[in-house]
């Protein structure tokens, strides 16, 4: 039986006790990138905290037993005007850019598909894309106009808020209130203000796509089912957890509520909602125009992706987070006395508590890394931080990884090492003088260690 795991859930507004639909098959749900261009270090944020949900999840009921789908969306207004503006069509510009998030991601310790996903079983992490699945959202689409949640109108299919009476409980917006503050300039074929789309008709040279519920002109969907269609198909009528930035509750989360619940005449279309906090630069808001826009590229050219993840994981999620260089110098050294303890232990066979316990209060990073500070024991100590995806690499394959990016012979220095340690067990000192000094031109630091092996890195 797994321990109790307490998780702040935006539709009940309260910290409520984790109960899966079925232990057997724990499902969950987060909104992923918009790939029309380079993820920016906020983008970062839910991804690096839904993957610790994930391990976290994984480790409590078994890697076999949590399914995990993180979806890409691969058409929408800003892909469509880049590629064209490119002169290329969509997928190869979504290809490109989805290649370089898979690649930054992965440098930031996120669990990828290939990494858990066992051959001949059924996925535990799927990634689907929206351009995959536009069949699922116009059945979808259909079901809710035959349902009478939704209606055709100049080639639009839009959902029908007043049909669902308590639209609005997930973000807390009762729906009189939002009909009485509706301000913007409404479409003329909108029966209510509140009405979205569902499904509209494409501009001469956009992607298209044969429209649903009779419409001849071709079109393409609007942004809030695909999130519907493809939780759907991958998790199921209603799963467990659904997990976005806090931007998203309102309108795309409440949103895909209301399309999911009025399609499939479910209660719920989650049980829990996790949302994570803003990130600001610097104590600003982050902005082009402010010129701290930061790419999660631009970050890993000056500070490994590890350290990227550790100084996320400092604040709770919930929580606004002030991404500073101060904070990333901290989270560096933090990690060097980290790896200087563990030197090139194993982990314990099993994580400590003192550091399990923390994450199961809604996933207290904060207190959970303050615990880690305190053991003592190397293998423990390395359980713990590898529970938060952290400390994944021996204290060699580390330094070789510094050594490599450094533009540094790693073949050579590995010989140099195994010269001068050859040398002080023969006590030629001066054999192992040379060696040293040859590693220090290199510009490599030599540590031997208490229990006689020797590691390495970059001198700083």
């Amino acid at each position: 039986m797994a321990p109790m795991l307490r998780l702040y859930n935006t539709l009940t507004g309260a910290k409520d006790v984790f109960a899966p639909i079925d232990a057997g098959n724990v499902r969950m749900y987060a909104c992923g990138p918009t790939v029309y261009d380079a993820a920016h270090i906020g983008n970062a944020r839910p991804i690096i905290v839904f993957d610790l949900l994930f391990r976290l999840l994984r480790h409590l009921y078994g890697p076999a037993h949590v399914t995990y789908a993180r979806n890409v969306t691969d058409v929408d207004d800003k892909i469509n005007a880049r590629a064209a503006e490119r002169g290329i069509t969509i997928r190869e510009l979504t290809d490109g850019t989805l290649a370089q998030f898979h690649r930054d991601i992965r440098d930031l310790g996120v669990l990828m598909p290939e990494d858990v996903n066992p051959a001949g079983a059924p996925p535990r992490f799927v990634e689907p894309r929206a351009t995959d699945h536009i069949r699922e959202m116009c059945q979808m689409i259909e079901g809710l106009v035959a349902a009478g949640h939704a209606y055709v109108a100049e080639d639009h299919v839009l959902f029908d808020v007043p049909s669902m009476p308590d639209y609005g409980r997930l973000s807390g917006r009762p729906l009189d209130e939002m009909e009485a503050g509706a301000r913007v300039e409404v479409a003329p074929y909108k029966r209510s203000p509140l009405d979205f789309v569902l499904w509209k008709p494409s501009k001469p040279g956009e992607p298209s796509w044969d429209s649903p519920a009779g419409i001849p002109a071709p079109g393409r969907p609007g942004w809030h089912i695909e999130c519907s269609a493809m939780s759907a198909k991958h998790l199921g009528q209603t799963f467990d957890i659904h997990a976005g930035g806090i931007d998203l509750i309102f309108p795309h989360h409440e949103n895909e509520v209301a399309q999911s619940r009025c399609c499939f005449g479910t209660p719920v279309m989650a049980n829990w909602w996790l949302h994570n906090g803003f990130l600001q630069v610097e104590g600003e808001k982050m902005s082009k125009s402010l010129g701290n826009f930061i790419t999660i590229r631009d970050v890993l050219k000056d500070w490994p992706g590890e350290v990227v993840r550790l100084n996320m994981l400092k604040t709770h999620y919930r929580q606004p987070i002030d991404w500073t260089a101060r904070g990333l110098e901290e989270s560096s050294r933090m990690l060097e006395r980290w790896y200087g303890a563990v030197g090139d232990a194993g982990p314990a066979a099993d994580a400590p508590p003192s550091v399990l316990e923390p994450l199961l209060d809604d996933l207290n990073t904060a207190a959970a890394l303050a615990e880690i500070h305190r053991l003592d024991d190397p293998a423990t100590l390395k359980a713990g931080a590898n529970l938060l995806g952290l400390l994944g690499q021996t204290a060699s394959a580390r330094a070789a990884a510094s050594v490599q990016a450094a533009g540094i012979d790693v073949a050579r220095v590995e010989g140099l090492i195994a010269e001068r340690k050859a040398a002080r067990a023969a006590k030629d000192w001066a054999a192992s003088d040379r060696a040293r000094d040859a590693l220090a031109a290199m510009g490599v630091a030599v540590k031997d260690n208490k229990d006689g092996t020797t590691t390495w890195s970059v001198a700083r």
